[in-house]
């Protein structure tokens, strides 16, 4: 990706507001909102950042989708019904779905799609979300015998799918919200490859199409003339900016150039309440804020290192100080408002001192051959901006007072991930997961042995892995969710991953944008949104 310098970036930046702006004002029916970077890919198969999720509920509509308050409401499905078992679910597509070239969206377009996910071509990191489709794990895994025709997912008809699952999944109608479930029209892709995502090839199905995308600068979306409701989408064109300089953007909002931001510089809370008062809005999030270990590598294999490094972290002063109390201690993987599940487990020096956490700390390390004259030595990579920053700063300083040395390494946000997910090396690496459903599978599920995608640290533990099995087999939701919190408290036991924050989503919006709700998955679907005058 081209790499700019700042000042490149800000005259790009300033020649993409001209041409929006018509005398330099916000025009009506010009979106400006921010993104926390520039995505990876637009292809929704090959997608995994919630900057990314936030442009393809714009470009795109699965079966389902989140309104403006979170909640699972219609898209291309208008109706859906389920067998008395659970395991078949039955989708009536709208029979004016149509793509942005004006084709019809079918039903065929779904299995194409949900297959295409799961190809082991494709190389989706997010495909074990689909697990609970029949004979997806098979397929994806590249199972003996195993064929891609024996997905279950037909096609009735035009406009009836029909998806068969292994068993029961009470998460099932809100993961069809999830990307993964999103279709990409089959003709433009067989025709262009991974260029089909460019702008001259575009097509989708959602309320708008891609224009323009210059990295480091802007991404266009126009108002898609052919989607099904274009007629209440009331903003013609929206432009997301990359704005991992959070102090940069919220100069922007307050000038005016931007009407939404995604983040909000912590050090800059009181200030821009005071400033700002009920632009500034700041509300419970489904994620988790984590510094992966990796514990294929030496001394991160050793559980002992592992701990001390937790419980060296004072996550109340992180919380508190660093993020000005826009974010909750994390001491579990598991969000407190998790749906189907009772107790989370959590760390068990949670209401331990620090300076009893320090001492343990301390012994942990020379047990595991650390101490004077010979301290442990580790680099903390972290993608860029100024809330994570102040935090990896901060953490490397209490990581001192136990004689960790801490070497800091930034970098941009796609270049972080892609690190990660392609297995680049590391010691320890920031990293914040996000809901895609609710529930705690959703977060368990990143610790298993065979997830690829998201299993960056390579941790593996049989019995994990064996209860999350169960778990998946279980149809009782008590049941299920005591073998779920087994599996969790295994987590908490060998913390292969720390838990630092649990997140609050954490915007600026203007008074001139209406219809902005917050809600727990952070969506805010432009389409459901107005500029007042």
């Amino acid at each position: 990706m081209l790499d700019l310098t700042r000042r490149a970036a800000a005259l790009m930046l300033a020649a993409a507001l001209l041409l929006s702006c018509a005398a330099g004002a916000l025009a009506q029916g010009v979106f400006h909102r921010g993104n926390d970077g520039d995505p990876e890919t637009l292809d929704p198969h090959r997608t995994s950042t919630v900057a990314e999720a936030h442009l393809l509920r714009d470009l795109f509509e699965g079966l389902v989708i989140h309104s403006m308050k979170g909640e699972v409401v219609p898209g291309v499905a208008e109706s859906w019904a389920t067998s008395e078992d659970g395991r078949t679910w039955r989708f009536a597509l709208r029979a004016n779905a149509r793509w942005s070239n004006g084709d019809p969206v079918t039903a065929a377009d779904f299995v194409f799609s949900l297959r295409r996910m799961l190809d082991p071509q494709t190389g989706a990191k997010y495909a074990a979300l689909l697990y609970p489709i029949l004979n997806a794990e098979k397929i994806n895994k590249g199972t003996e015998g195993a064929r891609l025709e024996d997905l279950g997912v037909r096609a009735i008809d035009a406009h009836s799918l029909e998806i068969t699952l292994e068993r029961p999944t009470p998460y099932f109608l809100e993961l069809l919200t999830h990307q993964t479930g999103l279709p990409v029209h089959r003709a433009t892709v067989e025709a262009f490859g991974k260029d089909f995502v460019k702008p001259e090839h575009w097509v989708s199905n959602g309320a708008y199409v891609l224009k323009e995308f210059v990295p480091n600068s802007h991404i266009r979306l126009d108002r898609n003339k052919a989607f099904h409701d274009a007629a209440n989408v009331r903003i013609d064109t929206v432009i997301y900016y990359p704005t991992s300089d959070l102090a940069v953007a919220a100069r922007r909002f307050q000038a005016g150039e931007l009407h939404l931001t995604t983040d909000i510089p912590a050090d800059q809370i009181k200030s821009l309440r005071a400033k700002l008062g009920a632009q500034v809005r700041v509300s419970p999030y489904l994620g988790t804020y984590f510094l992966v270990l990796n514990t294929a590598k030496r001394p991160f294999d050793d559980a002992r290192v592992r701990r001390a490094l937790s419980l060296a972290i004072d996550r109340e002063f992180i919380a508190e100080t660093i993020w000005a109390g826009t974010m909750l201690p994390a001491y579990g993987v598991i969000p407190p408002q998790i749906g189907n599940y009772g107790e989370r487990a959590e760390l068990d020096f949670k209401m331990a001192s620090p300076l009893d956490r320090e001492d343990e700390a301390k012994k942990l390390l020379a047990a595991a051959g650390f101490g004077p004259g010979l301290p442990l030595r580790l680099e903390l990579r972290y993608n860029r901006s100024d809330n994570n920053r102040r935090t990896v700063v901060t953490i490397a300083e209490q990581w001192k007072a136990i004689g960790v040395e801490t070497s800091l390494f930034e970098t941009d946000n796609p270049s972080h991930f892609a690190h990660l997910r392609e297995g680049g090396d590391f010691d320890v690496a920031r990293y914040g997961w996000i809901g895609d459903y609710s529930d705690p599978q959703d977060f368990l599920f990143l610790f298993q042995s065979d997830n690829a995608g998201f299993n960056f640290g390579k941790y593996a533990d049989p019995q994990f892995d064996m209860l999350m099995k169960l778990a998946a087999a279980e149809t009782d939701l008590v049941k299920r969710a005591a073998i779920l919190r087994e599996a969790d408290s295994i987590i908490a036991r060998d913390q292969p991953w720390i838990p630092v924050l649990h997140y609050s989503t954490k915007n600026l919006v203007s008074p001139k944008l209406a219809g902005f709700e917050p809600n727990l998955r952070g969506a805010i679907p432009t389409r459901f949104l107005s500029l007042k005058p």
